[in-house]
């Protein structure tokens, strides 16, 4: 994994733009924190920081290969699971003077040109500057776990992994207008998307690639999730989810620096430790694996509906099954608060409070350990794991499942880009807009015609702000967090997968249970979902209030520009009780989200238009 940047531009001579380049660079080397380099030209300015997993000493970037009069050069993010069977295709008409899949797939682009996206199995954001044709070629991948951000002027055309990065050149502006005051007030810590939140600063869609050139920029969309009829018996839905789950899997844990997972003792993580547990055995290694807790919480514990047991007992009793060398990572309420900072650092925008702070701590401590790491994020997603897919009453309403407070989240917003924004209307028609992409049969009974809207609901919004945090709160510490749930061919399969089986004996993703049943202790297999640790600790609600009172009583506090003063005393009296969003964000997380709020207006010097 890595960091990637660049500016192309056709009126000035980018290879006056060192400094800035170097700039740039600097806000992504905890991204790549092993090797770094700039590339420039007459026309282009390719900037790259490398975390350095696969072939160390020759897969440095920008990597350039020159064929005949022709001169490609690319900078590449991402990690490819199928580099062996696309090497051996290329084989015909290429030589390789490295390992890595970066020659992989800049080749993949020289010999098939845009097509060579709908090849590539993985994860990824890269850029091929055609320098005999005075272009540039962008992809993101299909299920957009990597991140590609851009802004665009009437002579530059400017690219970078991360927002902070952007910020980092003198011509990309930052401004908030109103669609950024409704994004960050209505709708985070999701995204519109293709929105990065600031006005003009935009994110290429997963599933989406172009060009720039003297003609503009043009993207287009190469992958979506598809409907068709699928008609196999449930043995043999579970014989197929059970070998795409697995190959995956398998397919994640090539690596040249030692690999770990996370283990939280749920279904999800727990899969995956144990499959590649069994591989690592048969390598003669053992598996490191990771979780995370926060002092006190067995004393503060409470059962909830959403979160009916605690991890421990889960851990402990896979790490016995497993044999694995076990690491807990916990996490105090003073660190915790500290982190707030940090996170938005990471993220380059308010976020997800203290679910965002503890995975970046919880990251930075399994860096000391490894650099690359498995985790179970996305399996909610595709098999139908949350209340709001299995809650009747939910599942039917008119809106995001997950974010039911618009009327309590508009009343935090100032008058002036209050009167500007019909909140209802903002949130209504995003939701409805990605409802109504989803593609649906005729044949769909009215069950399974919903389930396609609640997958593509979940795919465009709740799991890219899930990837979004992963990505960033991982990379902050240079460590590579894999997804083996996000194979794009798991995603293909499931969305045609009709909701009875998924919902197999009336248990949330009773499917996966049933296909991956051999792979876990009967305790762990048949365990209700429990959403990602927070802290009980009440010392965390009276350390976010005080921060909060703080920066309401600190004259150079800019917060109050934006929202309105009364609503942030209201809420510093403890009285809401309205999640801010879903079962993640309750009152704790939304003080902490204002804290994050007024530290991000701070750090980029946002102007308000």
């Amino acid at each position: 994994m890595c960091g990637i940047a660049g500016i192309v531009g056709f009126e000035a001579d980018m290879r006056e733009e060192m400094k800035i380049c170097e700039n740039m660079q600097k806000t992504l080397l905890r991204r790549g924190p092993d090797q770094r380099g700039i590339v420039l030209t007459e026309n282009v300015a390719l900037i790259h920081t490398r975390l350095a997993v696969i072939d160390v000493v020759n897969g440095r970037q920008p990597m350039k290969f020159i064929m005949g009069e022709q001169t490609y050069i690319i900078v590449y993010n991402g990690e490819l699971y199928n580099t062996a069977e696309i090497r051996h295709e290329l084989e015909e008409d290429f030589e390789f003077e490295t390992a890595s899949d970066t020659e992989v797939v800049l080749k993949s682009f020289v010999k098939w040109g845009t097509e060579c996206v709908k090849k590539l199995n993985g994860i990824f954001a890269f850029a091929v500057w055609e320098e005999h044709n005075r272009r540039l070629f962008v992809a993101r991948d299909r299920i957009g776990v990597k991140p590609f951000f851009y802004w665009k002027g009437r002579e530059k055309f400017i690219f970078a992994s991360e927002i902070g990065t952007l910020l980092e050149h003198p011509d990309v502006p930052r401004v908030m207008d109103e669609n950024s005051v409704a994004e960050l007030l209505l709708i985070a810590p999701g995204r519109t998307p293709g929105s990065a939140v600031l006005k003009d600063i935009f994110e290429i869609k997963p599933g989406w690639c172009g060009f720039y050139s003297e003609d503009g920029l043009k993207l287009w969309e190469y992958w979506r999730l598809e409907a068709y009829e699928l008609n196999q018996s449930f043995d043999e839905t579970c014989e197929n989810v059970r070998e795409l789950v697995t190959d995956s899997i398998r397919r994640q844990l090539v690596s040249d620096v030692p690999i770990c997972t996370f283990l939280s003792g749920g279904l999800d993580s727990s899969l995956i430790s144990s499959v590649a547990s069994s591989e690592l055995k048969k390598q003669g290694k053992f598996l490191n694996t990771f979780s995370i807790d926060y002092r006190d919480n067995d004393k503060y514990f409470q059962k909830s509906h959403f979160q009916p047991n605690s991890d421990p007992e889960f851990i402990r009793c896979m790490e016995e099954y497993l044999g694995s060398e076990h690491h807990w990572v916990v996490v105090d309420t003073p660190e915790l608060v500290d982190a707030l900072t940090d996170a938005v650092d990471a993220r380059g925008l308010p976020g997800m409070a203290d679910v965002d702070a503890s995975l970046l701590i919880f990251c930075r401590e399994i860096k000391k350990f490894g650099t690359v790491a498995l985790s179970g994020e996305c399996a909610d997603e595709l098999f139908g794991g949350y209340p709001w897919y299995r809650d009747e009453d939910i599942r039917m309403t008119d809106g995001f499942p997950w974010a039911q407070s618009t009327d309590y989240r508009s009343r935090f917003i100032c008058d002036e880009y209050r009167n500007r924004i019909n909140a209802k209307d903002y949130v209504y028609s995003a939701y409805r807009k990605t409802a109504d992409y989803a593609m649906k049969l005729q044949s769909d009974n009215p069950v399974d015609y919903r389930m396609r809207e609640m997958t593509q609901l979940n795919f465009h919004w709740f799991m890219q702000t899930l990837l979004d945090r992963k990505d960033r709160m991982s990379m902050y510490s240079g460590l590579e967090v894999r997804v083996p749930f996000c194979d794009y061919r798991i995603a293909e399969y499931l969305y045609n997968v009709k909701w009875e089986y998924k919902d197999y004996e009336g248990r949330e993703k009773g499917l996966l249970r049933e296909a991956m049943k051999e792979w876990l202790p009967e305790k762990v297999l048949h365990r209700k979902k429990s959403p990602y640790p927070k802290t009980h600790n009440p010392n965390f609600l009276e350390a976010v209030s005080k921060r909060l009172n703080e920066i309401l009583n600190d004259s150079e506090s800019r917060l109050t520009e934006l929202v309105k003063r009364e609503e942030l005393e209201q809420l510093l009296t403890h009285k809401d009780k309205v999640q801010w969003y879903g079962q993640l964000m309750n009152l704790p997380q939304t003080i902490a989200f204002f804290i994050q709020l007024d530290y991000w207006l701070r750090k980029f010097n946002v102007q308000f238009k």
